[in-house]
């Protein structure tokens, strides 16, 4: 009986010591892990939320670019660091959602390696032309494709990149055989849209918007399931064409290493949700075209892996390997 006294003493002396670790956390800098170079969608949205953040927490919150091999060196990088919450990764669709349907092996597992805290972002893409196109609708585009096999080529950022499988969904849907072109991100897509080398591209909406806006692309429409408010006149997928419940989009969220005290996560997610709905954040963050999302840790976990089997699902069915 004391011994078991004595146990359950040492047991709530340890649950005590954790929680004050957990309220006392972070004493440190923490590190914001990105896949990408600086200027994209969740490079922007990593630097926003981390300022914010670092003044929560009263300690520097850096954001780390570590672009490279469709997110795999960034996302190794994350999975094998102290599971502590002082390093986190900025997940997204290609290397999270992505990556497990079009690699065999992976130095990582994305639903084992990593405990989902929050999903912060959804940005659609949109399917754009150049402004002197003779398209001025999907509908028209996808006609003009069927009626010219494999004569329409579109533009994606890369080889198992969101708007590649996105572009895949969307032909494969419609039965339009569009051939698929990859770039190293959605600029040099764009520029070849704009140059005539390609008949469209579908860029995310924050890579799109500015050049919609200033007359170069004409947008056709987006892939998100309700239009966006930075381009309220443009249909989506589903209402251009008439696919009930398309919806194709590039996301961001927050990750920690399995193992990371269940506290910890439960104070990154509630910061960062209070930071999602601060005026500044959330206007900036809409300007670009993304759709703030934030809840719980279980949110996320259940969003992605529906993203992991529904990306599985277009890999198979498109034939895309990338080893």
């Amino acid at each position: 009986m004391n011994r078991a006294i004595r146990l359950l003493g040492l047991a709530l002396l340890l649950a005590m010591s954790f929680s004050a670790k957990a309220a006392d956390w972070p004493t440190q800098t923490v590190r914001i892990v990105l896949p990408y170079p600086p200027g994209g969608a969740s490079d922007v949205t990593a630097r926003l939320l981390g300022a914010k953040l670092s003044q929560v927490w009263n300690q520097p919150v850096v954001v780390e670019n570590r672009p490279g091999a469709n997110g795999i060196i960034a996302n190794q990088a994350v999975a094998k660091a102290a599971p502590d919450g002082y390093t986190i990764l900025m997940a997204n669709l290609g290397p999270n959602g992505i990556n497990p349907a079009v690699y065999s092996k992976l130095p990582y597992d994305t639903l084992k390696d990593f405990e989902p805290v929050v999903l912060t972002t959804i940005v659609p893409l949109v399917v754009v032309t150049a402004a002197d196109s003779p398209f001025h609708s999907l509908v028209q585009l996808v006609a003009a494709a069927k009626q010219k096999p494999k004569m329409f080529s579109f533009g994606s950022a890369g080889n198992g990149s969101g708007s590649h499988l996105g572009g895949e969904l969307l032909f494969s849907s419609v039965g339009a055989p569009v051939l698929h072109v990859p770039y190293k991100g959605d600029a040099p897509a764009i520029t070849d849209v704009l140059g005539g080398q390609i008949a469209l591209a579908l860029p995310t909406a924050l890579a799109a918007t500015p050049q919609v806006k200033g007359g170069r692309l004409r947008a056709l429409a987006v892939t998100s399931s309700k239009r966006l408010s930075s381009l309220p006149d443009v249909p989506t997928v589903a209402e251009a064409l008439g696919l009930q419940g398309f919806e194709a989009v590039s996301w961001g969220g927050f990750m920690v290493p399995t193992g990371t005290p269940k506290d910890v996560i439960a104070k990154i997610n509630s910061e960062t949700n209070k930071a999602l709905l601060l005026p500044d954040v959330a206007e900036s963050l809409h300007a670009q075209g993304a759709e703030i999302k934030g809840g719980s840790p279980e949110d996320f976990k259940v969003f992605l892996r529906s993203e992991v089997a529904k990306w599985k699902a277009v890999a198979t069915r498109a034939g895309i390997k990338l080893d």
